[in-house]
């Protein structure tokens, strides 16, 4: 008997108004600030942190300046979330042509995984990308290797499939 392949699936999804979000309030105690000042070395810290239990791998071994030209060509903005000084999660919007804004990276530390701030995290981003004011379209991709809870999160949000590929 042939051992069954397992295909990884890839699930694009998008908001194109603001009117579509289903917001989760902030549980008291969660703090989420933006880092306004380019650190690249912070933002390599953030996603091995967040990402390495996940598979984020792939930035791992860019040098610095690497970190530094792909945050200033992709606009990238990052916020980051604390619980009682601790950070709890964070998350980078991309500002893309166009009006896009895309969810580059979005995640909670594992001490924090499943306890509703990822909800409150999420809809932090999806007001944040809102408030700038080109934003025509937010989107965001996630894939089965993500945490069982991420693609009901982003629907619940508002978020609505519109690409799913198979790897």
């Amino acid at each position: 008997m042939e051992p069954e392949i397992s295909t990884m699936k890839t699930y694009y999804l998008e908001m194109h108004s603001k009117d579509c979000f289903a917001p989760y309030a902030l549980p008291s105690g969660l703090s989420i600030i933006e880092v306004e000042q380019l650190q690249p070395e912070f933002n390599l810290f953030l996603y091995s942190f967040v990402g390495k239990p996940w598979g984020w791998t792939d930035k791992l071994t860019w040098p610095i300046e690497r970190w530094r030209a792909h945050l200033t060509k992709n606009c990238i903005r990052t916020w980051v979330a604390y619980v009682q000084g601790a950070i709890a999660g964070y998350y980078e919007l991309s500002l893309q042509p166009e009006g896009n804004v895309e969810i580059a990276y979005f995640g909670l530390t594992a001490q924090f995984i499943g306890k509703g701030y990822g909800k409150a995290l999420l809809s932090h981003a999806v007001e944040s990308a809102w408030s700038i004011g080109s934003t025509k379209r937010l989107w965001v991709h996630t894939c089965d290797l993500d945490h069982p809870s991420a693609l009901q999160n982003y629907q619940s949000r508002g978020f609505e499939i519109y690409k799913v590929e198979s790897e």
